[in-house]
């Protein structure tokens, strides 16, 4: 009988979040009195990973001071100049503890209100895909590609569109055979997914849920505050 394969995490977390505007990272400014990458750190805690590995930037003094409660183990590693780096530092951190079949979580620091019954699909939709899969939105608006000066260029169909999010959840070896070829090749990738399909993978699209937001601006905090606030109320109303 095959075993189940274990489960990893990894939270890229060396950003300074220079969109924000603010001159503490975003993923330390307080949601709801508490810090955002307590609450991302929080939510990946239920999936019962063996570890959860952290990227953070060197010498980072916020890191000390995060007051954390967790039943996973945390591991932290120094974060690299740009994600893709990032993420295979934990990799090479994980190695110790991970086989190559196993699963591996690469979630946002920046994405504190992911549903624990999304994790839970993604989960099952990554045991059954040999490529992976990530959590993604369907796009609702209509899609303008712009020009000089602003001017539209064309209307894109967005019937297969999606947004892409996270957590994006791949084997362990695989993915990081996809991001050290990346990396050798000085090419960009702005996802986890993005490397996979480089080397010809197509990861499975999860429908998630638009709460699943990343802080990227001030009105992005608020409107987590709000989300959260209303995912309590309905776990209470259960």
């Amino acid at each position: 009988m095959t075993s189940s394969p274990r489960v990893f995490v990894i939270v890229p977390a060396a950003g300074r979040g220079l969109r924000f505007g603010s001159p503490q990272p975003k993923q330390y400014l307080p949601l709801a009195g508490t810090p955002v990458l307590a609450h991302t750190l929080r939510r990946l805690d239920d999936l019962g990973a063996r570890a959860i590995a952290v990227g953070l930037a060197a010498e980072d003094p916020y890191w000390p001071e995060l007051r954390l409660s967790l039943t996973t183990p945390l591991v932290t590693f120094t974060g690299g100049a740009e994600r893709a780096l990032t993420v295979l530092n934990g990799l090479a951190a994980l190695t110790d503890q991970a086989a190559e079949d196993d699963l591996v979580f690469v979630h946002d620091a920046a994405r504190p209100c992911v549903r624990g019954t999304d994790l839970q699909r993604l989960y099952k939709a990554a045991l059954e895909a040999p490529d992976g899969a990530l959590l993604a939105c369907p796009v609702a608006d209509t899609v303008k590609r712009g020009g000089a000066l602003g001017a539209i260029t064309a209307t894109i169909d967005r019937r297969d569109l999606w947004l892409a999010q996270t957590p994006q959840v791949f084997r362990f070896g695989r993915l990081q055979a996809a991001l050290t070829s990346v990396v050798a090749a000085h090419e960009l990738v702005t996802d986890e997914a993005g490397a996979i399909e480089r080397m010809g993978g197509r990861p499975r699209l999860v429908a998630g849920h638009q709460d699943n937001i990343k802080i990227t601006t001030p009105e992005d905090l608020v409107l987590a505050e709000i989300y959260l606030a209303w995912q309590k109320s309905q776990q209470e109303g259960k």
